[in-house]
């Protein structure tokens, strides 16, 4: 408590010495990482401030994809103050109504076009000088699912056959992954907690300072097969294809579908790894909830494909325990 009385004793302190000390402050969210929102209130006007001073090495990021977000008019928090050394940023307020909050049977399929219109945008980025998402970087995130979910959060000891099983179907998946179009501005984590309908109705983008650039259908999959909510497959499959026609590939269903299918069982698998991490390691239980809809899109997608049947046999036996 003492601890938290002299945290926002140091972010009034802030606000005081640039002149908004008569702003009233509340907590807004908090995110995955360490950074934490706050909503500036006065009068009728609202701004956000965002806090990364225990997580300061996120800030030049955010203010960096910020910027080149910006520059092809997709609609991100425009900044109106900034502390570098602090950790803070004052930022416009897109107000409380994430996409996750509001979709239903009826609008999803408006809201996820208006949403796939913006990953477009967004592939427009200046991609100058971002990590990529290359092989190594693909396999890396996977391995978090057999070093968390499975090591640490099933406490499972694999034996030299199962690690084998999971290693070569890993590999398989990235080289699937890579043979689809790369060299586009990924968001990464392009979810319904991380798009925000305005006030006015437009769409807002949260949560891009982790960026890379890599696969056409990363962002794609991430909204399509969100981990916090399910839609029907054969629909989430036509919106995924709208996506191919609005960007002009010429590629067949079938190929586009299995690129998109693959860059979901990266996505997944690796979330299985994160999720349990963020539980075991910081303290985040609330997404233990959400593995079960993870580990189903693993399992049904990898049902799919002779190439990952036998890694969906290995995880159907090993969570059952």
């Amino acid at each position: 408590m003492l601890f938290w009385v002299g945290y926002m004793s140091k972010i009034k302190a802030w606000l005081e010495s640039i002149g908004w000390g008569e702003w009233s402050i509340e907590v807004a969210s908090a995110d995955a990482s360490f950074r934490t929102y706050y909503r500036l209130s006065k009068d009728d006007e609202t701004y956000v401030l965002m806090d990364s001073s225990l997580l300061l090495e996120s800030l030049i990021p955010f203010v960096n994809m910020n910027e080149r977000l910006e520059s092809v008019n997709v609609r991100v928090p425009h900044i109106i103050v900034k502390n570098m050394e602090s950790g803070y940023l004052i930022l416009r307020d897109f107000g409380s109504r994430h996409y996750l909050d509001i979709l239903d049977e009826d609008n999803y399929k408006v809201l996820y076009k208006k949403a796939i219109d913006e990953i477009v945008k967004m592939q427009r980025t200046d991609t100058t000088n971002l990590p990529p998402y290359d092989k190594d970087f693909l396999l890396f995130e996977m391995e978090l699912m057999e070093e968390w979910y499975l090591g640490k959060y099933l406490d499972v000891s694999l034996t030299k056959e199962q690690k084998n099983i999971i290693k070569t179907t890993l590999d398989t998946i990235a080289d699937v992954v890579l043979e689809q179009p790369q060299g586009v501005f990924v968001h990464r984590d392009f979810h319904s907690r991380n798009i925000m309908l305005t006030p006015k109705d437009d769409i807002g983008i949260i949560d891009f300072q982790d960026a890379r650039v890599g696969a056409i259908t990363y962002d794609l999959v991430s909204l399509l097969k969100d981990c916090y909510i399910e839609w029907d497959k054969e629909e989430v499959n036509e919106l995924a294809l709208y996506y191919r026609d609005g960007v002009g590939l010429d590629v067949d269903d079938a190929t586009f579908i299995r690129w998109f299918d693959f860059m979901g069982l990266q996505r997944h698998i690796k979330v299985l790894g994160i999720f349990a991490r963020l539980s075991l390691r910081d303290g985040k239980d609330g997404y233990l909830d959400d593995i079960p809809l993870t580990m189903k899109y693993v399992l049904e997608t990898g049902s799919k494909y002779p190439e990952t049947k036998e890694l969906v046999t290995l995880l159907n036996k090993l969570s059952d325990l």
